[in-house]
């Protein structure tokens, strides 16, 4: 039930405010007339709001404590708590560790532009922060999805539920989930870095992805499209219609349930899932597919904010809001704690 902290440790190396990569021959980013190459991005995310921005700061800020402590909270009771060492749990545990690296791939930079006043990012930098993005993004979709085959599995197969969520099946499905948000951003970087950037480098954008950086380019985008309309269906559409089939299935079983303490008993295990699947799933739609025309700036980096910053740290409030178990650990945990203090 151990969880794997790997992915932050591998992450504290890519803080980009921190560690600069250098420059290598990803830096290819040249017209056909030898241009120079383009050395940074300038982000026009937050222009419009000069003098709030060390404001936005402090708010960016607690936003990214919030999400570390609610989330590293959560992974903790698991690990302590022998009540909550079931596979529910071990896959909500792996959703919190994709939130604190997910939100530590974009407010560290943020943070440290707003100090600087100057939204700027190297190319490398850009690169790394959209490679870690999509991983991060496409790996949470593939686990929301797996989330609700376990919750299909405990209420409508109970009796094949431990065979079919057993340390042999829940480990290999959480490493694919992971791995399947990597191989989308490695095709998504890769084909990234074969784009000329020849004109402007101003980026409509709070951070790195792939629709900006896709607009401001100045060679043939097509490749990169079409992958980007596969992504929507194998990365976004295929999870989210899964889960919408393993809740139809999940419904029925509930309502078949006799006795109102069992069908609200089965039902309370779902919400807190189903409430970050439509949160998710929700803001990732108006975030990618609303339209290219007709939003403002300001609109778009409020939408880019909730998508990005807000999501991760809803995560922990409702799964500890909505979860008796949850919050039971969380007590426990308190009493053990606050006994320690006194008997010091």
């Amino acid at each position: 039930q151990r969880v794997d902290f790997s992915c932050v440790v591998v992450l504290l190396h890519f803080l980009f405010p921190l560690f600069s990569l250098p420059q290598s021959s990803l830096v290819s980013s040249m017209d056909a007339r030898n241009q120079t190459p383009v050395e940074e991005f300038l982000f026009l995310g937050f222009s419009a709001l000069p003098h709030a921005q060390i404001y936005l700061s402090f708010v960016f800020l607690i936003i990214y404590l919030v999400t570390l402590i609610g989330n590293t909270t959560i992974i903790s009771l698991i690990q302590l708590d022998s009540h909550l060492h079931s596979p529910m749990y071990f896959f909500l545990s792996h959703l919190s560790c994709m939130d604190i690296c997910y939100l530590s791939v974009t407010i560290p930079k943020i943070l440290v532009n707003f100090l600087r006043q100057r939204n700027a990012i190297s190319y490398n930098q850009c690169m790394a922060q959209m490679f870690f993005l999509m991983t991060f993004a496409g790996s949470e979709c593939a686990l929301l999805a797996i989330m609700a085959y376990d919750r299909y599995a405990a209420i409508c197969q109970p009796l094949r539920y431990s065979n079919l969520m057993s340390g042999q099946v829940r480990i290999p499905l959480a490493l694919a989930s992971w791995v399947w948000g990597l191989l989308d951003s490695a095709i998504h970087t890769s084909l990234a870095t074969k784009l000329s950037f020849c004109g402007s480098n101003y980026i409509d954008h709070i951070f790195c992805d792939v629709p900006p950086l896709l607009k401001i380019a100045c060679s043939d985008t097509y490749v990169n499209e079409m992958a980007l309309h596969l992504a929507s269906v194998f990365m976004g559409l295929t999870p989210f219609l899964f889960i919408v089939l393993s809740y139809v299935f999940i419904l029925s079983a509930i309502l078949r349930i006799q006795s109102n303490t069992g069908r609200s008993k089965a039902f309370s295990t779902c919400t807190a899932h189903l409430t970050v699947v439509v949160i998710y799933f929700g803001m990732a739609n108006v975030n990618y597919n609303r339209p290219k025309a007709g939003y403002s700036l300001e609109i778009d980096t409020l939408i880019s904010t909730l998508y990005c910053v807000v999501t991760p740290m809803m995560n922990p409030i409702i799964y500890s809001l909505r979860n008796k178990e949850v919050k039971e650990a969380l007590q426990k945990l308190l009493e053990r704690l606050k006994k320690g203090w006194t008997s010091n």
